[in-house]
């Protein structure tokens, strides 16, 4: 069975990871070296350009950068013009998704095909669909859709097996900022609040 991988696709930057061999969760490095990667594309058709490239070209070429479209999953109808162009935020998160993967896979040295992807606890299911709709454009198999600090929570969970407890899980992002307290329990989590 391949490996599947997590992605914060978010608003300023995104990150993947993956459980290790031992079990362990670890943030994949991209090619820069860097544990995310900027949400930015630089739109040149037929060429996409992903990340630390992409958003330097804000001084040069704003025109042709597109950034935060994070902000508008899931709304109907909207597109960014770039050029003569216009791009759905599916299609522009995308563009991201394909990159990061395909840095996730020069890392591990395998090939990537599913994934679940975050998105803020307020997302509504327009906007779920529509981070769903980005990843299967990226050619991935989108095994689910989950809140960040849930997310963030299973990764705290996944290392600290033992007595049940209550925790509290915050994420400060570049667009926005979710508290969730969940109860831990052996192999559950639930979502308290």
């Amino acid at each position: 069975m391949a490996r599947a991988v997590g992605i914060d696709l978010g608003t300023t930057y995104t990150a993947v990871a993956c459980v290790d061999e031992y079990g362990k969760p670890m943030v994949i490095k991209n090619t820069d070296g860097q544990t995310t990667t900027p949400s930015a594309v630089f739109v040149d058709p037929p060429n996409y350009v992903v990340g630390e490239v992409a958003l330097q070209s804000t001084m040069t070429d704003p025109g042709r950068v597109v950034q935060f479209i994070k902000r508008f999953m899931g709304v109907p109808d909207y597109r960014v013009q770039v050029g003569d162009q216009n791009y759905s935020p599916e299609f522009v998160s995308s563009i991201i998704l394909r990159k990061v993967v395909q840095e996730a896979e020069e890392a591990l040295g395998e090939r990537v095909t599913q994934a679940v992807i975050t998105v803020p606890a307020y997302f509504t299911e327009a906007q779920r669909h529509a981070t769903y709709e980005a990843g299967a454009l990226a050619g991935l198999n989108v095994l689910r859709i989950i809140n960040e600090p849930t997310a963030a929570a299973l990764a705290y969970g996944i290392s600290r097996r033992g007595r049940p407890r209550n925790i509290l899980v915050y994420d400060l992002g570049g667009g926005t900022f979710d508290v969730t307290i969940l109860a831990i329990d052996n192999d559950s989590l639930n979502v308290i609040a």
